[in-house]
């Protein structure tokens, strides 16, 4: 049944895209513009976006001060595309990030600029780690989405996604994630004593990949001392640490990385979504400097370094990063989305809050049920995904700039979705 029927024809889609096209499948609509956490369609109708390019738009659609950046680059002829050249774009991206980012926390890394998506950003991590080792082996966790390129799904969990290729996914071995064997099962425990065991079947690992929160997972954060030992794990034995940061990254869960609290540091860091800070495509892998083992030209691609991004990016970085003024009404909005959806847990039974920072949602338990909730966000001004092996988490992952008066509208919405999926029924919106 479709929502919205007085907007333009949207046949085209129908006729000509492929059939793998996912979200609009969920959002019957054609969307015109943005501004800020507001998403219009062609018909005028307004909705609140809780969804934010699946966080490639942690500062919301259309940021004045970078748009007025990125038209001023283009409009002054600046270097559109530049492969790996030098270009003023780039060194103004290198020179911030170096300033805002690495200083003040202490990091030392080289940045490779790699394919446009965080696909591309994985498979680079995962084959420098194993030229810098000399292993092929890749411990990866349940639960764990780190892209769908051939290297990448390799490490990828879910089904959905493996089971399109032809060719067998070789090369990495699975092991549960923190608290998914139960709350009472250190998984780091059962980690140990098999890389420990030379009879354990688990080859030496080149890396051990993790995402800190499992965004595609459920929203499955993992505890800082399970994180730590993971650490102390790959240091032991010679594997290097990467964190996927592409979902949890660039502010999601209260500060720029989503390890800076958790007492590691990573080997090797991934970038993606946000980075661009205006939804312009963008990877990029960070590299502690003893294992930047590249050959000039290695690992290359043409679209190695997106130089409208870097405009953008350098302003996001300026504009949020040049003090925690930001970090701190992110966290703020954080507790507040947790409180929220804490009362919102008490309506459904047997559900629970899950995630960190603005990386947060409502395991329903059901995924029949979370779409329901979904549906009715979407018809009542609400864009909101699930996430999860069975779809059964609601997942926010609004703006993190989103003002509080309209953060509050989409949490009422998504409220009375919950208490009206509770019921079995559908409660009109407030």
């Amino acid at each position: 049944m479709k929502l919205n029927p007085s907007r333009e024809d949207d046949s085209v889609f129908h006729r000509r895209e492929s059939g793998v096209r996912s979200y609009c499948r969920h959002f019957d609509a054609v969307f015109r513009s943005a501004q800020g956490s507001l998403i219009r369609d062609a018909a005028g109708r307004e909705y609140i976006d809780f969804l934010a390019g699946c966080a490639s738009l942690n500062y919301g659609h259309n940021d004045p001060d970078m748009k007025q950046a990125l038209v001023e680059h283009i409009l002054g002829d600046g270097i559109a595309h530049g492969l790996d050249l030098f270009t003023t774009a780039k060194q103004g991206f290198l020179e911030t990030f170096e300033k805002l980012i690495l200083e003040p926390r202490g990091l030392d890394y080289r940045l490779q600029f790699t394919g446009p998506t965080g696909t591309n950003g994985v498979e680079a991590a995962l084959k420098l780690a194993r030229k810098v080792t000399g292993r092929t082996n890749v411990v990866a966790f349940t639960n764990g989405f780190h892209g769908v390129s051939l290297g990448a799904l390799a490490a990828t969990g879910n089904r959905h996604h493996r089971i399109g290729p032809v060719l067998p996914l070789h090369g990495v071995t699975r092991v549960p994630f923190d608290g998914y064997l139960g709350p009472d099962f250190d998984t780091a425990d059962l980690l140990d004593r098999m890389l420990s065991d030379p009879s354990s079947g688990l080859d030496a690992p080149a890396a051990i990949l993790l995402e800190t929160v499992q965004g595609e997972g459920g929203l499955n954060a993992a505890g800082p001392a399970w994180v730590r030992r993971v650490a102390r794990l790959a240091e032991r034995h010679g594997a290097l640490l990467v964190v996927d940061d592409i979902q949890a990254g660039c502010g999601r869960t209260g500060t720029f990385f989503s390890f800076e609290t958790l007492g590691v540091v990573p080997d090797l860091v991934v970038l993606s979504k946000s980075l661009s800070g205006f939804g312009l495509p963008m990877a990029l892998l960070l590299i502690r400097p003893q294992h930047d083992a590249w050959r000039p030209g290695e690992h290359n691609g043409t679209f190695r370094g997106n130089t409208h991004a870097f405009v953008t990016a350098r302003v996001a970085l300026r504009k949020f990063w040049s003090d925690g003024a930001f970090a701190a009404a992110t966290q703020a909005k954080a507790a507040r989305v947790r409180e929220r959806l804490s009362g919102m847990a008490e309506l459904v039974p047997g559900s629970r809050v899950k995630g960190r920072g603005l990386m947060i949602g409502l395991d329903v338990g059901s995924g029949e049920l979370a779409d329901r909730i979904c549906r009715q966000c979407f018809g009542d001004g609400l864009i909101i995904e699930t996430s999860g092996a069975h779809d059964e988490v609601v997942k926010i992952l609004a703006p993190l700039t989103t003002p509080d008066e309209l953060l509050e509208r989409g949490l009422d919405i998504l409220e009375n979705a919950v208490h009206a999926a509770s019921r079995g029924g559908r409660a009109a919106a407030e």
